[in-house]
């Protein structure tokens, strides 16, 4: 846990890093780490009774409750405000004080989660499962240092400068790239495999359960000296110095790495700033620049959910050699030997920082930069090595193929208007999105729509005897907004992987097209799940999960071969979206079966079984599309009459791409008759 520790404390002493994501496999204490980090903060002094946590010596003059005269506040201890992941907009942003409203007939902002995490720590906790509205705000505000509210009549600026940590297990899915960039560092947490560690968190655990207050006293004094150190470097920062020669180095390895945009430039030279400060000294030196980059970059190279984040060591230290002491001009430093001389701390990290506080920094960056086994683990859950074992061999099992280059695909999606959890895929009807108009609450009132409630209520305000500047409403007027957005859906893969799609080398183009596919279900928030058939039966590869690069990991290894038992494919499709409506009744499914439509197992007549499957998905109403891979100048179409038995809709591999000639012929041939149309 040493780089999420020293990620934390680098953000403690610079907050304008920009903040810590924090990966890892379930267990492992990062909540508990995060929520420690405030007992260490030094106390803030803010200005007395304002809501937003305006700086006594320098308020915001935009402040909601302001003005604010500069002069002394109060101090109290850092905020750690935490962002549930089933939090309303409302609730993060502010929104308009209903009671206020409608008892005394003014207008006044209700503060949200920004605004009370101002100055201080914003922790969301599982931030891969945050709705896309709540990250559209966070987004915001992260870019901007201030939140702006304008809805239900209230328009309000407030400032919202705040340290983000965001944790996460990345089996459940991955994060959007444009918050992922807002992260300034990242660290990837495993537990420890060192049995004595294991057997010291077990004694640390319990001692705190039977005593909290002696476990606090015990590490008292650690606290403390770990809480002055923090304030020792925050008071050395602004005297660290960056020269041209670590600049250099800073540009040259996100140049390197192709990292996109200028961001990681940033976030390495305030990081590598923050380090030199926590270890004591003035001057930034290539260790610092090293360490800045193995937290600041691997999570910015990633070109896709399906790679996994980590930096190439080798690489890093030959980009650092290779423009170690370039900075200076040539006729700055008219002696051949300046470079040799190593530049600013060429001493060594080690011996320009102090002893004290946790972690100790002499052995610490040491150790960051040779992690132990267990440290270099967590990049590995994507492709877990068991997995191969359930597919068992066959005769005429071909081994398993790569995958195709994926490309962007047209959009999928379920008909009709759904009620799932927020996404980008399908119509829905969604707690945000447009406001599409007002219906009477049924059950409790969850949005309301304040202009429809007004209106229901104003004809009846003199019989109501109204007397003040308050409406008199009464619980048959309120009015319940409705509104229309966009949901993610279960994407389920049945992917026939028989000898027929072996042949022609087509399974490489079969997998480009579902990497593509899941690709796409990443970006709209779907969930996905993976069915496969060959052989003689069918099974599921991937049980319905947020996890892309999972099911990603499953389809790269999947070898082909053997007879098509389409109809076992289907049924085991069947059970799994059974399953998942009584789990998860209000996310509708979408069937995408790639195959050539050839059945030649699973009974005397697979053909009329894949039929009689096929059409239980249909009675269910499961929206389904087939992916139809034959291929050669004879193709029998029985992939299309697949697709009339599930009443769903068949495209080839060349008419699933956004930009396929098929689709713009067929744009084409319907503007022309349209022309013809109209000119007759």
């Amino acid at each position: 846990m040493d780089d999420m520790r020293l990620s934390l404390l680098l953000n403690a002493v610079s907050p304008s890093i920009g903040g810590v994501l924090v990966r890892g496999e379930k267990g492992t204490a990062k909540s508990t780490i995060v929520r420690g980090l405030t007992s260490l903060l030094p106390h803030m002094d803010v200005v007395a009774g304002c809501r937003f946590s305006c700086a006594p010596e320098a308020p915001d003059p935009q402040c909601p409750d302001g003005p604010h005269a500069p002069g002394d506040g109060m101090s109290r201890p850092t905020t750690l405000v935490e962002l549930p992941v089933g939090a309303s907009e409302d609730r993060l942003v502010g929104s308009l004080d209903i009671e206020k409203a409608l008892s005394e007939g003014v207008k006044a902002f209700e503060p949200g989660l920004l605004a009370a995490a101002h100055r201080g720590i914003l922790y969301v906790d599982e931030v891969n499962l945050l709705s896309d509205h709540l990250i559209d705000h966070l987004l915001d505000a992260a870019a901007m240092g201030a939140s702006h509210v304008e809805r239900e009549g209230v328009s309000v600026r407030h400032a919202a400068r705040f340290l983000l940590v965001g944790t996460m297990n990345p089996e459940e899915g991955e994060l959007r790239p444009q918050l992922l960039d807002r992260f300034g560092l990242t660290v990837e947490v495993a537990a420890s495999r060192d049995p004595r560690q294991r057997v010291e968190v077990v004694r640390r655990r319990l001692a705190f359960e039977d005593d909290p207050a002696a476990f606090a006293d015990r590490w008292a004094a650690d606290e403390t000296e770990l809480r002055a150190r923090i304030v020792a470097a925050r008071e050395l920062l602004p005297r660290v110095t960056l020269g041209d020669d670590v600049l250099l180095q800073i540009a040259a390895t996100c140049a390197a790495f192709e990292v996109d945009g200028m961001r990681a430039d940033i976030v390495m030279a305030r990081a590598a700033t923050a380090l030199a400060a926590w270890a004591g000294r003035t001057e930034v030196d290539s260790e610092d620049v090293r360490q800045a980059a193995l937290l600041a970059l691997p999570h910015r190279r990633r070109r896709s959910p399906f790679d996994a984040p980590g930096l190439d060591e080798e690489k890093l230290d030959e980009t650092l050699e290779e423009f170690r002491g370039q900075g200076q001009e040539p006729d700055e430093d008219p002696e051949p030997d300046g470079p040799g001389d190593g530049g600013p701390g060429d001493g060594g990290p080690g011996d320009g920082g102090p002893g004290g506080g946790v972690p100790p920094q002499g052995e610490g960056l040491a150790a960051e930069h040779s992690p132990a086994p267990e440290e270099t683990s967590p990049p590995a859950p994507p492709s877990p090595s068991p997995e191969p074992a359930p597919q068992r061999a066959g005769a005429g099992e071909r081994a398993a193929v790569g995958a195709s280059e994926p490309f962007r695909t047209k959009v999928l999606s379920v008909p009709g208007l759904g009620e799932g959890a927020a996404g980008r895929r399908s119509r829905a009807r969604t707690e945000h999105g447009r406001t599409t108009g007002s219906v009477r609450p049924r059950g409790s009132l969850t949005k309301l729509h304040l202009a429809a409630t007004v209106q229901a209520a104003a004809p009846y305000q003199r019989a109501r005897g109204r007397t003040g500047p308050g409406l008199v409403v009464r619980r048959d007027d309120l009015r319940q907004a409705t509104r229309e957005g966009r949901e993610g859906n279960l994407v389920l893969f049945a992917v026939d992987a028989s000898g027929s799609m072996a042949a022609r080398q087509r399974m490489s183009a079969v997998k480009g097209a579902v990497l593509s596919l899941l690709l796409d279900a990443y970006q709209r928030r779907d969930k996905v799940g993976l069915v496969t058939f060959r052989g003689r039966e069918a099974e599921v590869a991937l049980p319905p999960t947020s996890s892309v690069d999972a099911a990603a990991a499953r389809l790269e290894k999947l070898p082909t071969g053997g007879r098509t038992p389409l109809s076992a494919g289907l049924l085991k499709a069947h059970d799994v979206l059974r399953v998942e409506r009584l789990r998860d009744p209000s996310r509708r499914p979408l069937l995408v079966v790639v195959t050539d439509g050839r059945a030649t197992g699973g009974g005397a007549d697979p053909v009329a079984l894949a039929a009689r499957a096929a059409r239980l998905h249909a009675a269910d109403g499961t929206a389904s599309v087939v992916v139809d891979c034959e291929s050669g100048p004879v193709r029998l179409g029985l992939a299309r009459e697949l697709a009339r038995e599930l009443g769903g809709t068949a495209v080839t591999l060349d008419e699933l791409r956004a930009d396929s000639i098929a689709g713009l012929v067929r744009d084409v041939q319907g503007n022309r008759k349209t022309t013809a149309r109209r000119a007759a």
